[in-house]
């Protein structure tokens, strides 16, 4: 299988090499995932904007969107990079892997918000009134709902993207989990 290439610096737009100054010099690094959208002129910009955008959601929060989407579409690449982000917001290995399956045991607000992210992913966003309301009832409103649907989006787009460029992983590799369907 032929594997898609990472542009170098030299290879992509002038704006583009703008922003992969500004990602070296505020990660140290430029991920493999982000030098791939730079093929496209606008891409890289309006992910960047989409991931940083303003949210009703915590980093926390957003961690666990981010570990059960990204489990759920199989994407090894976002499952190794958001395994170092959640750890870097203050998770532990046994909680990134819980969260990874769908589930917050150790939080029962996060239980609801990963319930829900899994259910939301599953059923193609056809939730029942009970399992919308099991989310309300733990403290989440409609803006929290409506952010965490295009979280959702977010990833997905990463998701899909390393899945069908499956381009070399960057981040130290995440433990393989079975999760049941």
């Amino acid at each position: 299988m032929k594997r898609f290439s990472i542009p170098s610096k030299n290879e992509v737009s002038t704006k583009n090499q703008s922003i992969f100054d500004k990602l070296k010099a505020g990660l140290g690094f430029i991920p493999n995932l982000y030098a791939y959208y730079a093929k496209n002129e606008t891409a890289l910009e309006d992910y960047l904007n989409l991931q940083n955008r303003n949210t009703t959601l915590s980093k926390r929060e957003k961690e666990v969107v981010n570990l059960v989407v990204s489990q759920f579409n199989d994407c090894y690449y976002c499952q190794s990079a958001h395994t170092v982000i959640a750890g870097l917001n203050g998770y532990n290995e046994d909680q990134i892997l819980e969260l990874r399956k769908g589930q917050a045991t150790f939080d029962p607000k996060l239980n609801s918000l990963a319930k829900f992210t899994l259910n939301v992913v599953s059923n193609k966003g056809k939730l029942t009134e009970s399992d919308k309301e099991e989310f309300f009832k733990a403290g989440y409103t409609e803006a929290n709902l409506i952010d965490v649907v295009i979280n959702i989006g977010d990833k997905t787009i990463s998701n899909y993207i390393h899945n069908l460029a499956d381009f070399k992983i960057d981040f130290p590799l995440a433990d393989k989990i079975e999760v049941a369907a």
